[in-house]
């Protein structure tokens, strides 16, 4: 309609389309319907359509219906994050031959639609982590493949971590969540010595790493990497693990107090980091869910006080990632809750997804799956250490 109104013709010409339909496309134009021999014409497709056409609500659909239906062309109105439609739009543009944008659906739209349509989902199903539409909630076996000493991850091989992630998620889904089983392995571990390059962070080879997330992967599971960067900062360890993040079940968690100062060493203070180092790792691991067409990816901060993410407030939150901050204290589970309510009742929490930690050596009782769902807001990240 701008192109007609830019060329301002005298009489728009028109043929093979409903006098009504004219009547309120072109209302603003003097046009001539031209009779054409229907035998000649291409008739319309049965059944689903090969050609999905999205647009938006302020779209001619009537037009749009009468020049696609000779074509076997559907236009289907669409609003807000394009992998959260509802299932019959997702059935109706995965049917087809051929999807395109003709609206201006935001900037947003073009790489969502190939998520969609690239169809690799997160285990369980969906694309996005915490849609509002399906309850998820993820229960995590923390630690390091080598060793029982950093977590319970490390008590068995993969294969068990399965079976025992099926015991240990008993009652998260008391109120109607579906369970995703996780692994979450300390991909880098804060060292006392400097080590070779000098950071007191030690990198666990992609090597060890691989077996778990390839068994995760094989059993509808999803894998966090935590990085305890020490000297170094978060951007250069997580790039190291880059192949992983390019998978669809493997996000990443940032740990702060493992994040030292030029002179500073491990276990002398909690360590401190600024939303602008982390945003440097979301910008980037962003860009990599819209290169690979990725289902949104989980980004984990953890904080027990409020100075260990100094600007919380300025972290950013894209759509291509679910932000959730996890408050990982340990204590008694009063003082833990205490702990919660500080960091959940912060002006900027609203902004986050949140996360709970339960330690089975270091706490002096673990709290239950009615204490934790009982929280406000409801975790949705639930990790055992």
């Amino acid at each position: 309609m701008a192109e007609l109104g830019r060329l301002a013709p005298q009489v728009v010409v028109v043929a093979g389309f409903e006098e009504q339909v004219l009547d309120t496309s072109l209302a603003d134009f003097e046009f001539e319907l031209m009779s054409v021999d229907e035998e000649a014409t291409v008739p319309p497709s049965e059944g689903s359509s090969d050609r999905i056409w999205l647009v938006g609500d302020d779209a001619p659909v009537a037009t749009l219906t009468a020049l696609g239906a000779p074509i076997g062309a559907r236009a289907v109105i669409v609003g807000g994050d394009l992998r959260a439609l509802p299932p019959e739009t997702m059935e109706m543009i995965l049917g087809a031959s051929q999807v395109e944008v003709l609206s201006d659906l935001g900037e947003d739209a073009d790489w969502q639609l190939a998520v969609v349509l690239r169809g690799d989902e997160l285990p369980g199903g969906g694309w996005l982590m915490f849609d509002a539409g399906f309850n998820r909630r993820l229960v995590a076996m923390y630690g390091h493949p080598s060793t029982p000493g950093l977590g319970v991850l490390g008590e068995q091989d993969a294969e068990e971590g399965v079976e025992r992630l099926q015991t240990i998620a008993e009652g998260y889904d008391a109120d109607g969540a579906v369970i995703l089983p996780t692994f979450e392995i300390i991909a880098t571990v804060a060292s006392a010595g400097p080590g070779e390059d000098g950071d007191y962070s030690a990198e666990t080879t992609r090597a060890e790493i691989r077996p778990w997330v390839e068994t995760a992967a094989a059993n509808d599971m999803y894998v966090v990497l935590d990085l305890q960067p020490g000297r170094t900062d978060y951007l250069t360890q997580a790039k190291i693990y880059e192949e992983f993040l390019r998978l669809p079940n493997v996000g990443l968690a940032l740990d702060p107090e493992w994040r030292l100062k030029p002179n500073e060493v491990h276990l002398r203070q909690i360590g401190t980091v600024d939303a602008e180092e982390i945003n440097q790792v979301v910008e980037w691991l962003a860009g990599i869910v819209r290169e690979e067409a990725l289902p949104q990816k989980l980004l984990i901060l953890h904080q027990f006080r409020l100075q260990m993410i100094t600007n919380r407030h300025l972290v950013e939150t894209p759509p291509e990632l679910a932000v959730l901050v996890h408050m990982d204290g340990q204590g008694p589970v009063r003082d833990k809750i205490n702990t919660w309510n500080l960091l959940t009742r912060q002006p900027d929490a609203g902004q986050f997804y949140w996360g709970w930690k339960n330690f089975f050596d270091e706490d002096f009782t673990i709290a239950t799956p009615d204490q934790v769902l009982e929280l406000t807001p409801t975790p949705l990240f639930v990790s055992f250490q």
